[in-house]
């Protein structure tokens, strides 16, 4: 009804009803442990080259990389806390060598170490995130130096 009422006054163009049973998350029983993880990593490459835009959560207008981090989870559903920072602190810790698809890997390049980046790792060292102001949505390794120099943990959800 809501929904209907902002169509109507031109506030949003579109809607879609999604039932709790059309969830990633609601379907991992049924297909296995590793479907959730598979479909956030599927997600995340649906986003690809899509604009960098601070404080973005939408495909439409872009997304930064927290951003793009709830909204990828948000769209399985499973809810996450809006910051990089609230974001870390919330999951649970995964060691470098146990890091599985769809899992959160945070970064931090400011001197006292506060978290300020987070990207989704795909496998293979591979990971999608927002990389900042002029730059698109794309997939990085792990590897590089500079992500490696910067890299401060991960968290599963899941």
């Amino acid at each position: 009804l809501q929904a209907n009422a902002l169509k109507s006054e031109g506030v949003i163009e579109e809607f879609y009803i999604v039932q709790p049973e059309d969830y990633a998350v609601s379907k991992k029983q049924a297909y296995g442990a590793n479907y959730l993880r598979d479909e956030i990593v599927k997600t995340a490459q649906s986003f690809i080259g899509l604009p960098y835009l601070w404080g973005g959560t939408s495909a439409d207008t872009g997304f930064d990389c927290s951003g793009l981090a709830m909204a990828v989870y948000q769209i399985n559903g499973l809810n996450l806390p809006r910051s990089s920072g609230e974001q870390y602190e919330s999951g649970i810790a995964v060691e470098y060598k146990d890091l599985k698809k769809g899992d959160l890997i945070f970064f931090s390049n400011a001197a006292d170490s506060k978290i300020n980046h987070v990207g989704i790792y795909m496998d293979e060292d591979l990971f999608i995130h927002a990389p900042g102001r002029g730059k698109t949505i794309r997939c990085d390794s792990l590897s590089q130096p500079y992500f490696r120099g910067n890299y401060r943990g991960a968290r599963s959800y899941m």
